[in-house]
């Protein structure tokens, strides 16, 4: 299955909730807020009462599309944190918060997760000194992430340098605007996160 590269309001509407897809403009043109109903001929048909099942593809589907990555590749994801020591669901969101275009996101270098995905694709950013074009990639705490030295003066980097003074980042993250720079503190906690996501019913969708 390709990547979805439709209209992302649609997949708004589809989880009857915001998910934030399109950055800033998701607060001033929101789609949702004018079409409640979801997409296609009979979105503004009645439902049926969802079953339990369909309560947790849902979640897990609301989950993989916030943060863009396809089926394959999020099951990978958690059958990573499922081998890890700790609840399965913490381990979960800190694998997908600890991604590299994630991180570019929260780092305020990007309006959105696919903005960034792209950013880092075309080899704009640079971890611990070395060149890193894998969105997918893993940080841990104390690592840099740095706009590369040729990308600093292009026309973008330059206003979003103007635009970081202003923008606040999660306590395990620290940006700098003048060198366009971040660094991961820690890894990031449940507590920090507070998602609109109930991890749990991810969880459950797997281990059915």
């Amino acid at each position: 299955m390709a990547r979805y590269t439709g209209p992302v309001c649609r997949i708004c509407r589809r989880e009857g909730e915001k998910l934030y897809l399109k950055g800033d403009k998701c607060f001033t043109k929101c789609t949702l807020e004018r079409r409640s109903s979801k997409p296609g001929q009979h979105g503004a048909a009645r439902g049926r009462k969802q079953s339990g099942y369909a309560t947790q593809l849902r979640e897990k589907q609301k989950v993989r599309r916030s943060y863009g990555i396809l089926e394959r590749q999020f099951r990978r994801h958690f059958e990573t944190a499922a081998r890890r020591p700790g609840k399965t669901s913490d381990n979960l969101i800190q694998l997908l918060e600890t991604r590299m275009d994630n991180v570019v996101y929260r780092l305020g270098f990007a309006d959105s997760r696919a903005q960034a995905r792209q950013l880092v694709t075309h080899g704009h950013f640079q971890l611990n000194g070395h060149k890193l074009d894998i969105p997918s990639a893993f940080v841990r705490a104390g690592d840099e992430i740095a706009v590369r030295p040729h990308s600093r003066n292009t026309e973008y980097f330059k206003t979003r340098a103007l635009m970081l003074a202003q923008k606040s980042v999660p306590a395990w993250l620290r940006v700098d605007p003048d060198t366009l720079s971040g660094r991961v503190l820690a890894l990031p906690t449940p507590d920090e996160l507070q998602l609109p996501f109930n991890e749990a019913l991810v969880v459950e969708y797997y281990q059915r």
